[in-house]
């Protein structure tokens, strides 16, 4: 067994749906995960756009997922589960890919932590190098699953 991770509406490698972006309703893809550490604790999620002109676009900060969790449901809504960050937009919770027109497509990489506390101990709010200070040490295992989105 794998610890695993789906994004639902799409295939693994393939073009992200664009009601998920800036050019539909911006709304976050459904995700689903199995097989996780029998030790996890708690789960984190991060969304980001290596491709992107400026470096690493964060799209998406979530953690203090509990461990018994195994969805997040489309749509989600900062405040209704775990604790959201302030993603590259300036915003808490999902903000869809929206890469420069003509920039070519770029790849989105939804990575899921498995984690060993049960808290990471940040605040609403906090931001991605926050995120990846808190993580250090407290990883089990991670799932990846990737999509692609254009502008054209």
């Amino acid at each position: 067994m794998t610890f695993k991770l789906v994004v639902e509406g799409f295939r693994e490698g393939d073009t992200i749906p664009k009601k998920h972006t800036c050019e539909g309703a911006d709304v976050s893809p459904a995700l689903r995960w199995e097989d996780p550490p029998a030790t996890t604790k708690s789960f984190a999620l991060i969304m980001d756009d290596p491709d992107a002109p400026v470096g690493t676009w964060n799209h998406w900060l979530l953690w203090d997922i509990p461990a018994d969790v195994r969805r997040l449901e489309e749509g989600f809504r900062p405040g209704t589960l775990g604790v959201s960050g302030t993603n590259d937009f300036g915003r808490l919770g999902y903000g869809g890919p929206c890469p420069p027109k003509g920039h070519g497509p770029h790849r989105y990489y939804f990575r899921l932590y498995a984690l060993d506390v049960a808290s990471l101990g940040l605040p609403q709010g906090a931001k991605r190098r926050d995120l990846d200070r808190a993580l250090q040490g407290h990883i089990l295992a991670e799932a990846l699953y990737m999509g692609r989105y254009e502008r054209r």
